[in-house]
């Protein structure tokens, strides 16, 4: 059964928190808002913050740059993440993961149908890795940023977590390549 190992130090990680709306700014940004205080509770150190509009080539921009940024570990988006013309934030994780973390979408859907039954099947959450660095795209809900922290990041971006975590294995995303210190 998965469990916090309390013998084990916490380590805090560097989190960018990316709001993707065309129509919110930071002072309306609850969702961002969410993201920011779960996380800065845990422990963790947050890095960087911005809102873009929903434009794929500008969302897999920053993506890129955050991930080059050595004092980034982990990017979330939030919002974008929908069926309609304009919600592309799915399509620009894609066009920057090295991998993607299929089971994310997955166990974020399985969460979802607890909470908003069929509904779930409207949220295309994403989780992947590039340049070292992971990524995980949210809904623009509160609710839905709630609950993937509440019941997936918290867990996977704590070092303590068993039997395993997203955190151990930062060493080995990017096998032979060192850009920085922020990494374990």
């Amino acid at each position: 059964m998965a469990k916090i190992d309390e013998s084990l130090d916490f380590i805090p990680v560097h989190i960018a928190v990316l709001t993707v709306s065309d129509t919110r700014g930071l002072d309306q940004d609850r969702s961002g808002d969410t993201l920011v205080a779960r996380l800065t509770e845990a422990g963790h150190i947050l890095a960087a913050r911005g809102i873009i509009r929903d434009e794929r080539a500008d969302i897999a921009a920053q993506l890129r740059t955050w991930c080059a940024d050595p004092g980034i570990d982990v990017i979330l988006t939030t919002g974008g993440t929908g069926l309609t013309g304009r919600d592309v934030t799915v399509e620009a994780h894609r066009d920057v993961y090295e991998k993607e973390i299929e089971a994310f979408g997955t166990v974020f859907t399985i969460v979802s149908m607890q909470k908003i039954g069929t509904s779930a099947v409207q949220s295309r959450a994403t989780g992947g890795v590039a340049m070292g660095t992971y990524l995980f795209a949210l809904p623009g809900s509160p609710g839905a940023c709630r609950d993937a922290w509440d019941e997936i990041l918290r867990w996977q971006l704590d070092y303590r977590h068993r039997p395993c975590n997203f955190v151990e294995i930062f060493p080995r995303l990017e096998e032979g390549q060192q850009r920085g210190t922020a990494k374990m």
